[in-house]
């Protein structure tokens, strides 16, 4: 069973990869789902969150609040380093138990790990392939603006927020170039597929 470590910029079109590979029939884990749900409503890293942070990052219905969180820990690498070593570790818990439960229900699956902070949290994880998703930073900026109704600056300060992408593209077995349009690739996907497949 492949397991394969998908990452990506912001708005690199790494999103686009996954779900094509889940209908080629690929195990998609998302890490951003596992980062909710381990950090949903009366869970052991909410609590512990909001110990750290303080109780203005719950909303009202005891849910996290995003948007305070991100105000406290954007720009503050010391805040963002104690964020992460509450939240990285339940994340390595979960979704290690769900590439665990893919195995046991199919052991031919080839898994994808959708995981924006590899670099950051996961590199040296034992993948057996590291899958890039690139776009130029001006594309990926433009994206933002456009899809997600970003000004240029929230654009620019989300993007500059990450690792570069040369950072990335350093530990990239596969690069899809996802700066053209959908269906090139599309195409570079479903070869990656043929290959993880053959």
């Amino acid at each position: 069973m492949p397991l394969i470590a998908l990452t990506g910029g912001i708005a690199s079109g790494k999103s686009t990869i996954a779900s094509r590979l889940a209908e080629h029939g690929a195990v998609v884990v998302d890490a951003d789902a596992i980062v909710r749900d381990v950090q949903a409503p009366g869970s052991r890293v909410l609590a512990e969150i909001a110990e750290e942070f303080g109780p203005e990052v719950l909303a009202a219905d005891g849910a996290l609040d995003r948007a305070a969180l991100a105000t406290i820990v954007f720009g503050d690498a010391a805040a963002l380093q104690r964020l992460n070593g509450i939240v990285h570790p339940a994340v390595r818990a979960e979704s290690q138990r769900r590439f665990e439960a893919a195995r046991r229900e199919r052991s031919d699956a080839v898994v994808v790990y959708d995981v924006p902070l590899l670099v950051e949290a996961r590199v040296d994880d034992p993948w057996d392939e590291i899958v890039v998703a690139h776009a130029p930073a001006d594309v990926r900026r433009e994206r933002l603006q456009r899809l997600r109704g970003m000004s240029a600056a929230e654009a620019e300060r989300r993007i500059r927020s990450q690792v570069d992408d040369d950072a990335r593209l350093a530990i990239a077995d596969v690069v899809i170039d996802t700066g053209g349009d959908l269906a090139e690739t599309l195409a570079q996907t479903d070869e990656l597929w043929r290959r993880l497949t053959a």
